[in-house]
């Protein structure tokens, strides 16, 4: 008897969150109430509080459930071996534009967070959650770059987390334009000339570290008499 309650709140979980998704991705966040979820759920409101404290417990819910081809992007660059890092960061680039194409859950997720709603006000807390995350992740994907200064495939005086913010900008930008609208390029076709091309810029011109000016001599700072 327990075990068939736990498996009928877990099931009804799982309703809510699906029912969110579908009233996010066509309402927005923001004009959606847990009311609307529960009517497209079936279920009461109240169940919805049973479940979930508010609004934003149900998107972070909804969120953790996807699989995030940058979370997975960085998990797999923390535990990258191989002969070239450049290599090893072009097959995880491209493998990351490839898993949001195969996962609808993962584009539905993606579409709601980038076109369908605003992580301020009540979604504040999760907007921070996120800048965390992402930081975190962000220094795994640097380590890959760091390995190939080290392997000599990027200049020793390449600035690794500059090069990582624009990884990370060009990656974001490609997944933002095709959830915006999926007919518009075969993203999973392109991605590997799409990753190839960001490569190819990073290999030939990656970011510097600024040089620091040389300090002045004594003899470069006496006056010029004569």
């Amino acid at each position: 008897m327990v075990r068939r309650t736990r498996e009928a709140a877990a099931a009804t979980r799982e309703q809510l969150l699906d029912a969110a998704e579908r009233v996010f991705r066509d309402r927005g966040v923001t004009r959606t109430s847990l009311a609307e979820v529960a009517a497209e759920a079936g279920v009461t409101r109240g169940a919805v509080y049973w479940h979930f404290r508010d609004k934003a417990d149900l998107f972070a819910a909804m969120c953790q459930r996807a699989t995030s081809p940058m979370d997975t992007l960085a998990e797999q660059a923390s535990e990258a071996t191989g002969d070239s890092p450049i290599g090893t960061l072009r097959a995880l680039c491209v493998d990351a534009l490839a898993h949001l194409t195969g996962d609808p859950r993962t584009q539905a997720v993606f579409e709601i967070m980038f076109h369908r709603s605003e992580l301020a006000g009540e979604l504040a807390g999760i907007a921070e959650r996120h800048d965390r995350d992402c930081r975190q992740a962000r220094a795994r994907v640097e380590s890959v770059i760091a390995r190939a200064v080290a392997a000599g495939e990027l200049p020793r005086d390449t600035d690794t987390a500059l090069a990582v913010e624009a990884l990370y900008a060009y990656l974001t930008g490609l997944m933002h334009g095709w959830t915006l609208d999926p007919s518009s390029f075969d993203l999973r076709a392109c991605a590997p000339a799409l990753v190839d091309t960001f490569i190819a810029g990073l290999v030939a011109n990656p970011p510097r570290v600024p040089r620091v000016p040389r300090a002045a001599s004594r003899r470069d700072r006496l006056p010029v008499t004569g």
